[in-house]
């Protein structure tokens, strides 16, 4: 299981992407027990990124508490999360290549729905729904 995979995954469920420690750790305990099929997957996650380093890259910082994750924390998660169909690991793709590469949206009325989506997902996100696999 790969653990700064999980944390990215934690933190982007909570509003603002902010969790206080005994929450981290609580979410933490919970995926990590809840089977094969979780395990696998922040691995593969994992695996498109394999330079990861959440703290060193400025992709999670350390606040009043709690970890939160940073915009580039988001960009990097949406990045890993948007190749599920690549078999091969992308290894020499690095954390800044990732950000540079990722698609940006198009016309306003694009960037309009993708900020509405993600407002709708962020909403939703507290659920539990947002940890089960693909």
């Amino acid at each position: 299981m790969n653990f700064q995979v999980m944390v990215l995954k934690i933190l982007v469920g909570y509003p603002d992407g902010f969790a206080v420690m005994d929450d981290l750790k609580r979410d933490m305990a919970i995926l990590a027990t809840s089977g094969r099929e979780w395990a696998d997957r922040t691995k593969r996650l994992g695996s498109r990124v394999p330079d990861l380093d959440i703290f060193l890259q400025g992709l999670v910082q350390r606040i009043s508490g709690g970890w939160q994750i940073t915009s580039r924390g988001r960009t990097v998660l949406e990045f890993m999360e948007a190749h599920p169909g690549t078999p091969e690991p992308m290894a020499a793709l690095s954390v800044e290549q990732t950000i540079v590469t990722s698609p940006t949206p198009g016309p306003p009325q694009e960037a309009f729905a993708l900020a509405r989506s993600r407002a709708s997902q962020r909403c939703s996100r507290r659920s539990w729904t947002a940890y089960r696999p693909l």
